[in-house]
This record gives structure tokens, C-alpha cells and sequence, in this order.
């Protein structure tokens, strides 16, 4: 035990960095209604693209300014996909993944895998310091809820939630609900490669598979956080941060799993098993709820008979 605790402050870091990625994947679960999986690809983007712009000389804001552009671009394919040729929103992203596999490819000179050297290079946050990574990736989370926040405040993010909630009502109401899908799609993808540049900073390195089920991780933070926390976080802004609280759960019950002795290999695996578990839950509450309700009403009409 005393072993897991003294360990901690690495899966939160991890689960703080994870969770801005998990804020990408809410505004397109949750707020746009669409499951997509560019994310597996966009990751490893943000990622490849800081290491290679930093190692040629640039400033690392800079590099995690086009990290985050990158992202937004690989949105923007996505949502043309959807929008422009009529593909659905989980093929358009597939395709957009598989395209992303050999940019990645292009942008690391044919590498799957560049190092970054944490004493060479100014970096925002590493692994070595793991308080200061853990307070600036809580900055930038921090940051990036706050900006969220003010913007689906705005008119146009007013239009972008009335996209997800009723496509076809926001059209009726005069709004240009694929123009909001993309920028939606655009935002999402921007965050996740924004995720995945402090996250090769965090790890010295890039992997152009480091996205590898990114979706699923992402799901699993927005999942727990609800589960969690939903009764409690009505707010927005209180909604957003409760998906970058079920990350750093998951890194946890991660850590703690792998500890008890659970094969590395089989991470993929407990991931799925953990999405499906928690996306099961309000579903079993309503299927409880309904039970008691239509048992309240059966013996009320015993009483009444």
C-alpha cells in the first residue's frame, strides 16, 4: 500500500494530461452526439509533431501552438468527411485515423518512434518532475475549461449544443448545423493534440501509436467522471473538469491493478471491460428505477383496490 501511495503523483499527472484529451472527447460525445474516433490518430500527431519541431531548434509554446493546429486540421478532414461526402461521423473518422497513420509517418521522417531529450530541451513538464508536471498539466486543464466554458457560452457555442441536442430542430431554427459539426470536430481534435504534445513532453518521447485507443481512455474519464460525479456537477464548467477527475481515476485504478499483478499486455483489455462497465451503470439505475416505480404502482392499485 505504502508502495501505491508513493507512486501516485505519476497517474495523476498522467490522468491530468489524459483528461484534456478527455474534454476533446466530450464536446463530441456529449455535446455534438458523435463518436469520433480521429482521436486514436490525433493523439499521436500532437504528439510526433512538438517532438520533431522542438528537436529542429523551435520554442516549445510555438511547437505545441502548431501541435494544437495539427489537431484542428485532422478535425477539419474529419468533419469534411461527414459534412461535404455524406460518410458517417465513425467511418469519416476511421478514414481520417488511417490517413493520420502515414502523415505521422511522414512528419517523423519514417520513425515510430522519436525521443526527446528532457535535459537538452526547455519542456514545459517531464516525468523527472513530477510536481511541476502535475501542476502545469492542472494549468493548462484549468485553462482550457475556462476557455470551454466562456465559448459554449457564446452564441455560436449556444448553436453548437442545440446541434447535438436536436439536429433537426437547430435547423428548423435557421442554424447551420454542419458548419457546427465541423467546428466542433475542429475544437475536439485540437484539445486531443494538445494532449498528446504535453504527454510526449511528459515521457520524453513520441510514438506515432501513442493514440492507440485514445477513444476508449477518453470515453472511460468522461464515463467515471459522470458516474461520479454527475449528481453533483450540474455546471458546465463543473462538467468538464469531472471528465479530467475520471482520468486521473483511471490512471489510478490503473496503477493499482497493474501493482496487484495484472500482465501489462492486457491493459487494452481491462480499458474496454472498465468503458463498458461504467457506460452500463445509468443504464442498470434506470432499469432499477422503472422496476421500483412500476412495484410503487402495482401495490398502490392493490391498496386502492
Amino acid at each position: 500500500m505504502l508502495t501505491f501511495i508513493s507512486s501516485l503523483p505519476g497517474p495523476i499527472a498522467q490522468g491530468i494530461i489524459w483528461g484534456i484529451m478527455a474534454i476533446g472527447v466530450y464536446i463530441t460525445f456529449r455535446i455534438l452526439d458523435i463518436a469520433d474516433l480521429t482521436v486514436d490518430g490525433t493523439m499521436g500527431t500532437g504528439g510526433v509533431t512538438l517532438v520533431v519541431l522542438v528537436a529542429g531548434g523551435m520554442n516549445v509554446g510555438l511547437a505545441m501552438l502548431i501541435a494544437f493546429l495539427a489537431g484542428c486540421a485532422a478535425g477539419l478532414v474529419t468533419g469534411i468527411f461527414h459534412t461535404k461526402f455524406g460518410i458517417p461521423a465513425i467511418l469519416s473518422g476511421i478514414l481520417t485515423q488511417l490517413i493520420l497513420y502515414s502523415v505521422n509517418l511522414r512528419i517523423t521522417g519514417q520513425r515510430s518512434n522519436v525521443p526527446l531529450s528532457v535535459d537538452r530541451y526547455n519542456l514545459v513538464l517531464s516525468l523527472r518532475n513530477l510536481s511541476r508536471a502535475i501542476l502545469v498539466a492542472a494549468l493548462f486543464a484549468a485553462a482550457i475549461i475556462a476557455i470551454m466554458y466562456w465559448f459554449f457560452g457564446t452564441e455560436l457555442g449556444h448553436s453548437l449544443r442545440a446541434t447535438g441536442c436536436n439536429l433537426h430542430m437547430a435547423r428548423a431554427n435557421g442554424i447551420n448545423t454542419d458548419n457546427n459539426k465541423i467546428i466542433g470536430l475542429v475544437l475536439s481534435n485540437g484539445m486531443v493534440a494538445l494532449s498528446g504534445a504535453l504527454l510526449a513532453q511528459y515521457q520524453g518521447f513520441a510514438d506515432i501509436n501513442m493514440g492507440r485507443g485514445a477513444i476508449v481512455i477518453g470515453l472511460a474519464a468522461v464515463i467515471i467522471g459522470e458516474v461520479l460525479l454527475g449528481k453533483i456537477f450540474k455546471n458546465f464548467a463543473l462538467k468538464l473538469f469531472a471528465a479530467v477527475i475520471g482520468g486521473i481515476i483511471y490512471y489510478i485504478v490503473i496503477t493499482l491493478v497493474l501493482q496487484m499483478g495484472l500482465n501489462a499486455n492486457d491493459l487494452k483489455m481491462l480499458s474496454a471491460l472498465v468503458v463498458a462497465v461504467f457506460l452500463g451503470i445509468p443504464y442498470w439505475q434506470r432499469k432499477i428505477s422503472e422496476r421500483r416505480g412500476a412495484s410503487d404502482r402495482k401495490a398502490a392499485k392493490e391498496v386502492q383496490g
